[in-house]
């Protein structure tokens, strides 16, 4: 069987149980060593389990590896950070394993805007401030579509998390405010969420660009963007309903 597999974030706990099981199991890794943590190699067995880092290979020779194992029946593990269904590019490699009729499965994984949000302390669906949590980058090298620009994003004032946009800050920013938040609208940076050397900015979007540079982070880091980032004294949510003592629920009557 090949699996493709969510490593986490970066922290070797933070691999789910079946992931970290899976590859106790492997008699083949190949791992996104520009990513993932390597340390999570040493859940194998490296005396029987052929590794190999993707970082310097092709779609068509990852693809060979993969294949490779699945015929010499082996344990054969893709390896992706956070969760692979978050560019991750995974459905270039399953479309191939589907026209070729090879059995796969894909093990969800801890993704890093969870970590993120974990480093800074955050919720980002706070009532009465966002419901709506908007997953994008800024166009780079990979195109994006226009109707999903970060400036047509951003008339929603939700809140954000972009992902491989670290390196264009001054022009995320500017993407942002133009877009509809105001320069003033809380930002953070979260350098390596839950690796040992994760560093956090706060700051604001005025700010953004030059707090990084300061910083000297232009990548691997997520740029947190909204109200849901302000702290109690500045930020005016509702508490949720699920444990108000006037609201009734099928699990409970209200109390008053």
């Amino acid at each position: 069987m090949i699996y493709f597999i969510g490593a986490g974030p970066g922290a070797v706990d933070l691999i789910t149980v079946r992931g970290a099981e899976i590859l106790k199991k492997a008699g083949m890794i190949i791992y996104a060593g520009s990513l993932v943590n390597p340390e999570l190699l040493n859940y194998a067995d490296k005396e029987h389990c052929e590794i190999y880092n993707s970082a310097s290979m092709t779609l068509d020779e990852v693809i060979d590896k993969l294949i490779s194992g699945h015929e010499r029946g082996l344990v054969t593990v893709r390896l992706h950070t956070g969760d692979p269904s978050l560019y991750g590019a995974i459905r270039e490699q399953i479309d191939i394993l589907r026209a070729k009729n090879i059995e796969f499965k894909v093990i969800p994984g801890v993704s890093s805007f969870f970590a993120a949000a974990a480093a800074v302390q955050a919720e980002y669906t706070l009532p009465d401030v966002s419901q709506t949590v908007i997953i994008s980058r800024m166009e780079g090298r990979t195109p994006v579509p226009e109707r999903e620009s970060i400036r047509n994003l951003a008339s929603h004032k939700s809140s954000m998390v972009l992902f491989l946009s670290s390196g264009m800050l001054k022009e995320l920013s500017g993407e942002l405010i133009a877009g509809g938040y105001d320069e003033s609208t809380p930002a953070a940076l979260v350098y390596k969420a839950s690796w040992p050397d994760e560093k956090i900015i706060r700051t604001n979007l005025k700010n953004l660009a030059s707090d990084a540079e300061a910083a000297g982070i232009n990548k691997t880091a997520l740029v947190l963007v909204g109200e849901f980032l302000n702290d109690k004294e500045h930020n005016d949510y509702k508490l949720s309903k699920l444990y108000d003592a006037k609201f009734s629920h099928g699990f409970r009557q209200a109390k008053e």
